[in-house]
């Protein structure tokens, strides 16, 4: 069969090449947009039927004629059979061009195509309709491609306004994002969870597309200088917080010392003491490090418990040896009461002989002492105020002067032992026997009047 167009030879298969002008070839675009809300996803219906007996016709010598609003003009030979091939091939021609202009109206209704690219597509095509080898209705062809030109317009409008209002709110999602950072690394001292929430950050960051890229440096900066200026105070806190450690480990490990040093003395009360100053220094020091606190907290408490054990024990004994002594001020008292002061001057000597026992057999719970020395000191009232027969006022007077002297040095012996102040406890029971040697001189002067 031989096909030939005006104006060139006659071809052995298809009508000659150069018949029809190329058409662009589809390129591969950047991600098609979803359908514009409200408007449901077009799709590309078949080219409407064109008979194209209607618009053109083929001379008896093969000449192809197009019929179109401004008269007829050829199209093409054709010599490769019967009339109607030449009909049918020169049909699918226009529908192959009507359906590439109802792919460009689907494209454009359903929002899933460039307007701007569709529109110059159409153009391109309106342009190749007035050489264009068909068979159809190309009046109604052009006019739908000028619809298209004239409706992608619009839409490129409403298209520029959508991705303006989207850089927008992508724009105000990054800018309250860089406002959060900054205000995390200018004020946080939560630094775990400050930390967790700028990598947060960062990972929604990379989520958020559709900005202009000078926007998009400048918020960038914004966000990159929050998170090392939160970086660099946070370095900064744990640098100081490690020197901190570094003192408190370095304090601790110097009361450590000093504690191990008072853990063997028998020096009860002033020890006692000093551990609870060791304490106070302790917790003044600060915190090392929580396995360094831990490690010198135990050697600490291993001293203390090293020396308030030895206390707790010599405690123990002393209070039995005490309870022993109250025991056997008990028969002392028994017996001082039951003095007959009938015979004064044999209960004199009986209460001194008690008295000197009394002060033989040492101290007493403390709970106990001040019973005791009462009950004492009623015996020695009653056996001082017994009625005797030429006694002088005067160096009676002197003798109960002078006993009250002794008892007052003992009661601060008492006190001074009990606060574990030995030095002035002894000081205070010398003074005590001494006045309480002039009180006995006095009262045995008074007995041989």
């Amino acid at each position: 069969m031989t096909i030939s167009e005006p104006g060139g030879p006659a071809s052995s298969l298809e009508p000659a090449a150069g018949s029809l002008p190329p058409r662009p070839t589809p390129r591969p675009g950047p991600p098609r947009p979803a359908p514009r809300p409200g408007r449901p996803a077009a799709t590309i219906a078949a080219p409407p039927s064109s008979d194209p007996h209607r618009f053109g016709r083929v001379d008896p010598d093969g000449t192809v004629w197009l019929i179109t609003g401004s008269g007829e003009r050829n199209i093409g030979s054709w010599q490769a059979g019967d009339t109607e091939a030449a009909f049918a091939h020169f049909g699918r021609r226009f529908d192959d061009l009507a359906t590439e202009v109802a792919l460009m109206e689907s494209r454009l209704e359903s929002g899933t195509g460039d307007a701007r690219k569709i529109k110059a597509a159409a153009a391109a095509l309106a342009e190749t309709l007035a050489d264009a080898h068909v068979l159809g209705d190309v009046d109604a062809l052009a006019a739908r491609l000028t619809t298209i030109v004239e409706h992608a317009d619009e839409t490129a409008q409403a298209d520029k306004a959508k991705r303006e209002e989207h850089r927008a709110a992508q724009i105000a999602r990054k800018e309250a994002l860089a406002a959060e950072a900054e205000e995390l690394a200018a004020n946080s001292t939560q630094w775990k969870v400050a930390g967790d929430r700028l990598r947060e950050i960062l990972d929604e960051w990379r989520t958020i597309t559709g900005l202009d890229r000078k926007s998009d440096d400048a918020l960038w900066k914004r966000y990159s200088a929050a998170r090392e200026a939160f970086n660099r105070r946070r370095g900064s806190h744990f640098a100081d917080l490690d020197r901190e450690r570094a003192g408190a480990r370095q304090a601790k490990e110097a009361i450590c010392e000093r504690a191990e040093a008072l853990a063997d003395s028998t020096d009860w009360g002033p020890t006692a003491a000093a551990f609870r100053d060791l304490l106070t220094e302790w917790k003044a020091a600060g915190r090392a490090a929580k396995d360094v606190d831990d490690a010198l907290w135990q050697r600490l408490k291993a001293a203390q418990d090293t020396f308030f054990s030895a206390r707790n024990a010599a405690t123990a004994e002393r209070d039995t040896e005490f309870r022993a002594n109250a025991e056997a001020k008990e028969k002392l008292l028994a017996e001082a009461e039951r003095l007959d002061t009938g015979d004064l001057d044999a209960a004199r000597a009986a209460l001194r002989t008690i008295g000197d026992k009394w002060d033989a057999i040492g101290k007493v719970p403390r709970e106990r002492s001040a019973e005791l020395e009462r009950r004492l000191r009623a015996v020695e009232k009653k056996v001082r105020d017994a009625p005797t027969s030429g006694v002088d006022p005067e160096a009676q007077a002197r003798a109960d002067q002078f006993r009250s002297r002794a008892e007052q040095y003992e009661r601060q012996a008492e006190k001074a032992a009990a606060a574990g102040r030995e030095k002035d406890a002894a000081e205070a029971r010398a003074n005590a026997e001494q006045w309480r040697q002039w009180a006995d001189a006095a009262a045995e002067s008074l007995g041989k009047r």
